[in-house]
């Protein structure tokens, strides 16, 4: 059911991306409310309000602030996570551009919690005007004293510098994000240690995504009771839904967490051209693939999970009944390929050969063996890296093959043999496939 817009709610004010006009729509508000607080309470609002990490892992949020050691003597950092690089995600880039005030009073919000002075905000490099919409804001908040020494007159102070990565993927995990930020190539680092205790510059840093850290101050303003009668029990609030593809008003939607895709069909016109519905991504192109069966599940992290998915960032790729699967997970496959930062040799190696395999059959070229060779490929990529790229990479393949397992078969004209005797052939039950699937499902 539609809620009235929270995240959203100034986007279409004129000139929203001004100070003046945050301002008059009770900008910096929840700061004030949270200056006031002190900063055990803030984590324990956090906490009880049941906000859950929004950049794709759904950890909550309050109990990642409470991670934070205190009393230990060093620094302590915010980073934001604005490296929108996920394939279909594009809930963070409007945010910033439209609203980029509320990013930066979450921040000093949430800095305040965590005991941190120097916050940062790494914006992926291709997003070159919602960065330098950011940074106007930036000049804005230290302009009003906002930012900087003594904010309010509380005795708090704080720095915010807004980076711009090169562009890789790989930087959209958290320690190959803060090793990008140290000035190093971005790669992830082996954990433990985590970044709650060794982090930026091996001390204790809070990552949260940019959605996460927007919808503090309405928790600050708001209340617990005013949050959790948004969305689900275990998923309160409110979710940005970013429905592209082959939809006929594709676009974000701010909605409960819980909201279905039928819901959101229903909002953004339907399938394009009154075509059916054949596939779709819960969280973007890393998370298996769901079909029309799944029209109905709700939008949260733990029903999709229960259907064999992950809600991720909630970006939702449409393709209607014209989409041909077997050149979807080529070209996804083809992204993390090229996407990998060739750190360890699972990924590295096992995505080229994922394409090659994928392209052969593409061209007509497979044989009956290559569902086999691929199943068996995903099995020994899947949770044996050092981050997620790799379990993403394997997910379109995994679920194409699941679903739709008959586009990915040869198909062998009648004058020319098949590659292995007919006996021989991969079937339903002898090619592990299936089990693959199944066992995907379940490790998520």
């Amino acid at each position: 059911m539609p809620v009235t817009p929270v995240l959203s709610s100034r986007w279409s004010l004129p000139e929203s991306w001004t100070l003046a006009t945050y301002e008059r729509a009770d900008g910096y508000a929840g700061l004030r409310q949270a200056l006031a607080m002190g900063p055990d309470d803030l984590i324990k609002l956090v906490k009880d309000s049941g906000l859950r990490g929004r950049g794709g892992a759904g950890f909550p949020t309050g109990m990642k602030w409470g991670f934070i050691p205190q009393g230990d003597g060093k620094p302590h950092y915010l980073v934001i996570n604005a490296d929108e690089g996920e394939p279909g995600t594009c809930k963070d880039a409007p945010l910033m551009m439209a609203d980029p005030h509320s990013l930066i009073e979450g921040v000093i919000i949430a800095s305040y919690a965590v005991r941190a002075n120097n916050a940062y905000i790494y914006v992926r490099g291709e997003l070159i005007h919602a960065a330098r919409r950011l940074r106007a804001a930036v000049g804005e908040a230290y302009e009003a004293g906002y930012l900087g020494h003594d904010i309010l007159g509380s005795g708090f102070s704080l720095d915010l510098v807004v980076h711009s990565g090169a562009g890789a993927y790989i930087c959209g995990e958290e320690t190959a994000l803060l090793d990008s930020l140290e000035g190093r190539r971005g790669q992830p680092r082996l954990r433990p240690p985590f970044p709650a205790t060794n982090g930026l510059y091996n001390s204790p840093t809070v990552v949260n995504n940019v959605e996460t850290i927007a919808t503090v101050p309405f928790i600050v303003r708001g209340g617990v009771e005013w949050f959790r009668s948004m969305g689900t029990e275990r998923s309160p609030g409110p979710k940005i839904y970013s429905l592209s593809g082959h939809v006929t008003r594709p676009g974000q939607y701010e909605c409960p967490m819980g909201t279905t895709l039928r819901e959101l069909l229903d909002m953004a016109g339907g399938i394009r051209g009154g075509r059916e519905l054949k596939a779709w991504t819960p969280g973007g192109s890393s998370t298996p693939m769901l079909t029309a069966e799944h029209l109905d599940v709700p939008l949260d992290f733990d029903s999709v999970m229960q259907a064999g998915s992950l809600l991720g960032t909630a970006a939702l790729m449409i393709m209607d009944d014209t989409t041909e699967m077997l050149p979807v997970v080529r070209r996804l496959t083809e992204f993390y390929a090229h996407e990998s930062c060739g750190k360890c040799t699972p990924c590295r190696e096992g995505t080229s050969w994922m394409v090659k395999i994928l392209s052969r059959m593409e061209r007509g070229d497979g044989d009956a063996q290559d569902v086999a060779t691929l199943s068996d490929a995903c099995d020994n990529i899947f949770g044996r890296a050092f981050c997620a790229l790799a379990d993403g990479a394997v997910s379109p393949i995994q679920s194409g093959i699941k679903f739709f397992r008959g586009e990915f078969l040869p198909v062998v004209p009648a004058d020319k043999p098949r590659a292995a005797p007919a006996d021989t052939a991969p079937t339903d039950t002898d090619d592990g496939a299936p089990q693959s699937g199944d066992a995907l499902a379940g490790a998520h």
